[in-house]
């Protein structure tokens, strides 16, 4: 029951934190407004995206069903795979749990409002990287937190 209140709490955390920054962005920004936070490297910039990464298929009439379904069942395998970990492998149950605060801090924006808001832009000069916002970055080092568990799982087991 810890391990469920350890991920509970990350998921949470994630959601709001996610939520809270979109919707500050939303309401404290017009579409496509920029920041310049560090010039030539990172803007706060106003977008939304109404596919996924590198926007794609943000022109498919079936997005917004495509995309809930995926992250609802991307949400419901996370759940399950966290069920089958064990107590003691914490890294992972840290991993599991900011991926699945990513995916449903995006599932709620596309429920919401059709679309993602994204405003993190990172950038050398002319050259970016496209936007993206905190549940993508939950998503990405979760995934990395997960690629790094299993390389050490991988090290414990040859080991025993």
């Amino acid at each position: 029951m810890k391990r469920w209140s350890f991920f509970s709490a990350i998921a949470v955390v994630g959601i709001i934190i996610d939520q809270i920054t979109k919707i500050a962005i939303d309401h404290s920004m017009q579409l496509f407004d920029s920041i310049p936070v560090i010039e030539n490297f990172f803007h706060i910039t106003y977008v939304r995206n109404k596919g996924a990464a590198f926007s794609f298929l943000s022109n498919a009439s079936w997005r917004l069903p495509f995309f809930i379904t995926v992250s609802t069942i991307a949400a419901l395998v996370i759940l399950i795979a966290f069920r089958k970990l064990r107590d003691d492998q914490r890294l992972a149950h840290t991993s599991l749990a900011m991926i699945f605060s990513g995916a449903v801090g995006n599932l709620i924006d596309r429920v919401r409002l059709g679309e993602v808001i994204d405003f993190l832009d990172v950038h050398w000069y002319r050259h970016h990287w496209p936007a993206f916002n905190v549940a993508d970055s939950l998503i990405c080092v979760g995934v990395f937190l997960l690629a790094v568990d299993m390389i050490l799982e991988e090290k414990r087991l040859k080991k025993a």
